[in-house]
């Protein structure tokens, strides 16, 4: 875990209604980490994952992938990134009357003629592996069923079926377990650790309780009006930089 897949220098974006959503971030993520962002809503956590791979374009500063510069590049070069960054959203955002092995063939779409696509017609090998994906994430055996007849946490697992068949470097987590129970949340982030440790995968995930940043993060960053404010090993934020982050007065919030 010694080289730097990552390197964001002075990272700004300023919405067009005037607000600076970023403000300068700068750090780096190594390759094979499992980096957390924490910090309130509003602190800039999404904002930063969609600039990193360019759902958002920066207004300023550089995103180092493998040592290019993607933080200005247009066209394919957008699309050739999100290729290589798998994002997993909080809503599972999957196509209900579709199958589950349909929905995990979605991730193959960057690889594939859109006439294919619309007709199913995939890569046997492709769906080889998307099958092994959804083992990799325990629910091989819904394949064939439709998506709205799973529960919640077993959607986002197929939504990270889904960002692996893109054969990411980098797995881009925004709240994956924000909408899910708790002994749910536990059971999806497992799934990423997985991920991270078996597959090699880098995840950046954001999330929201302490308690889960210390037991699946290798290292944190916090944000706070848009600016980092904290960095290092998760054990290590006591309450005095909980205030710092959160504001005095907050009271953190466990999850078992």
């Amino acid at each position: 875990m010694n080289s730097t897949i990552l390197s964001i220098k002075n990272l700004e974006k300023t919405y067009p209604n005037g607000v600076r959503a970023l403000k300068g971030v700068s750090f780096d993520v190594k390759k094979g980490e499992f980096l957390v962002v924490i910090g309130l809503s509003g602190s800039g956590k999404s904002t930063l994952l969609r600039c990193l791979n360019r759902l958002h374009d920066p207004t300023g500063g550089e995103v180092l992938f493998e040592n290019k510069d993607i933080a200005k590049i247009q066209g394919h070069e957008v699309r050739d990134i999100r290729k290589q960054m798998g994002m997993i959203f909080q809503h599972f955002n999957l196509i209900p009357r579709h199958t589950v092995l349909s929905n995990v063939m979605m991730g193959r779409l960057g690889y594939t003629s859109t006439l294919a696509s619309l007709f199913g017609k995939f890569d046997p090998k492709a769906k080889e592996e998307a099958l092994r994906y959804l083992d990799l994430v325990g629910i091989g055996s819904k394949a064939h069923i439709r998506a709205d007849q799973l529960s919640g946490g077993q959607q986002q697992r197929v939504a990270i079926a889904r960002a692996l068949a893109q054969n990411p470097k980098v797995l881009l987590a925004d709240e994956p377990v924000a909408s899910l129970d708790p002994a749910t949340c536990h059971t999806v982030m497992d799934y990423l650790r997985k991920v991270n440790q078996e597959l090699g995968i880098t995840i950046i995930c954001n999330l929201h309780f302490l308690s889960l940043v210390r037991q699946y993060a290798t290292r944190v960053i916090a944000l706070k009006d848009g600016e980092l404010v904290y960095e290092g090993d998760p054990k290590e934020i006591n309450e005095e930089w909980f205030e710092t982050i959160y504001g005095a007065g907050a009271k953190e919030v466990h999850v078992n």
